[in-house]
């Protein structure tokens, strides 16, 4: 196994990087902010309900476009709670986190800006804080994974580049919600089991898909059991030895588990509490600006003269389905009409992407995946396990990303499918990397030309010295003698990155 080193260059480089993209991106949204006009878009918009003051409006010409879409939804409820029932669609951790900073790193500037503004400048601090852990984090995770260093630094590169990368940069929960997955993985994989619990379970109290990561460790105990029956004579087990190690995995698995999905289950409990249970009416402690809002785009506020939803009513009480059905209208198939090609269209790359990903990972380890990773291979048992992207190791996150893909595609509003997996799968950069790293020439090392794909791994980005290259960078300033193939993946991620910033920066239409 890999050791990550802090004196590591490739992780150095993985983190400069990752700060010059971050930079760069907030300097191309504020122009892109300034130069075109916003779209008049029908996105929840609440009134200002203070004045604002000289270096307010500063902050709204600067990061503005950081707060278009659902990011008002984030920055609403740091600020005012949960006033709306729509909001609980978005977990509480990212908003409590934004208020946590403007009530105290940023507390000495509340003579200067208002609470939105400094609401809005804690999501650009964190976003930009996250979005670096997160693309380091990704990287010590490929290493232990993939077992090829170059591999992963590529990965992690690609990483600050994502073709969500204008999510990981607005007032959204893309980032954290990155960096505490991404984390997770790299403690479970270095069997640190509760410290990657506690970070699954934080994850699952950013986003609703935080909780398909109960399914690592599910995979990671079943395969710890499967393969110790594999281990030595099983005519030398016995039954009460057998029922004692099932009880301990159980046990294990239910802990950890319950661990991931306490977080969702405290949630839609305070949301009952919050709309189902009685409460005073909302004219008496709502500024009336904000039940207007309400009146006049039809939300509904907690619990108005004792009405109660109707999912109070309901015997499993979830709002979070609720929202998304009644709201949203999200369900299976329900986005599949002819107006809504032009999203699939946008959702094409990434589509093909992972679908390309899991049938090259299926291709090459046919049995493996007929029988769940669960069998133990003769290059386990040599200590030689293969290296990179069809390793054995990566078959939870295959699958990992197979779901998320599949539900996404029929279940969810299909534009939205490129932040949703960019934010919550490494295949979306490991597939990609070694493409790049095997087919391209330019990322060769000289005189490894005639060496296999595993020689290559150690040497290739490397210069004389041991110290490492960035590989976009070379790409980029090659880009005339690149192959179709490296233009292919650098045009998705890089198109989709500025795509990002141009319309997402002025409410037009996007991921």
């Amino acid at each position: 196994m890999e050791v990550v080193s802090r004196t590591d260059p490739h992780l150095r480089e993985v983190v400069w990087f990752a700060v010059r993209c971050r930079a760069l991106t907030l300097l191309l949204q504020a122009l892109f902010n300034l130069l075109i006009p916003d779209h008049a878009a029908d996105a929840f918009s609440p009134p200002r309900l203070s004045q604002p003051g000289l270096w307010d409006v500063l902050v709204e010409q600067l990061l503005g476009g950081l707060s278009r879409w659902d990011a008002e939804h984030f920055l609403f409820i740091a600020e005012r709670g949960y006033l709306y029932e729509h909001n609980c669609a978005f977990f509480p951790l990212y908003p409590l986190s934004l208020r946590a900073v403007a009530e105290g790193a940023l507390w000495p500037l509340h003579w200067l800006l208002c609470v939105r503004s400094r609401l809005l400048l804690s999501a650009v601090l964190l976003n930009s804080l996250f979005s670096v852990l997160a693309a380091a984090a990704l990287y010590q995770l490929g290493c232990v994974v993939l077992q090829c260093r170059s591999v992963a630094f590529l990965a992690a590169i690609l990483f600050s580049v994502s073709p969500a990368n204008v999510f990981m940069a607005a007032a959204y929960s893309e980032s954290m919600f990155a960096f505490l997955a991404f984390s997770a993985m790299w403690q479970l994989e270095k069997g640190q089991s509760w410290l990657s619990g506690l970070l699954f379970s934080l994850a699952a109290g950013v986003r609703a898909n935080g909780l398909v990561n109960a399914g690592f460790f599910l995979y990671s105990c079943s395969k710890c059991f499967a393969l110790q029956l594999q281990v030595g004579s099983g005519s030398m087990r016995t039954f009460p030895q057998l029922w004692k190690q099932l009880l301990s995995v159980a046990s294990s698995v239910v802990l950890m588990c319950a661990g991931v999905f306490l977080p969702f289950a405290l949630f839609q409990y305070y949301a009952y509490m919050r709309f189902c249970g009685p409460g005073t009416s909302p004219e008496q402690t709502v500024p009336k600006p904000l039940v207007q809002l309400a009146l006049d785009k039809g939300y509904s506020l907690a619990a108005p003269n004792g009405v109660k939803p109707p999912w109070c009513s309901q015997q499993v009480p979830v709002v979070y389905s609720y929202i998304q059905d009644t709201y949203w209208n999200v369900g299976f198939l329900r986005y599949f009409e002819l107006r809504q090609i032009p999203n699939f269209l946008l959702a094409l790359p990434v589509t093909l992407l992972g679908s390309w990903a899991a049938c090259t990972y299926i291709i090459a380890n046919p049995r493996h995946c007929l029988t769940l990773g669960l069998e133990r291979r003769k290059s386990e048992e040599e200590g030689k396990p293969r290296a990179g992207f069809c390793c054995p190791a990566v078959f939870v996150y295959v699958v990992h990303a197979t779901v998320l893909l599949a539900f996404g595609f029929f279940c969810m509003h299909v534009q939205v499918l490129t932040r949703f997996l960019c934010s919550s799968s490494p295949i979306l950069y490991w597939f990609p990397a070694p493409r790049l790293h095997e087919y391209e020439p330019l990322l060769w090392s000289e005189g490894t030309d005639d060496q296999t794909s595993a020689s290559r791994c150690e040497e290739s980005l490397l210069g004389k010295s041991g110290s490492c290259e960035n590989p976009v960078v070379r790409l980029l300033l090659n880009y005339r003698s690149i192959t179709l193939l490296s233009t292919c993946i650098l045009g998705f991620f890089l198109s989709y990155w500025l795509l990002g910033l141009v319309l997402h920066c002025n409410f037009l239409p996007w991921t």
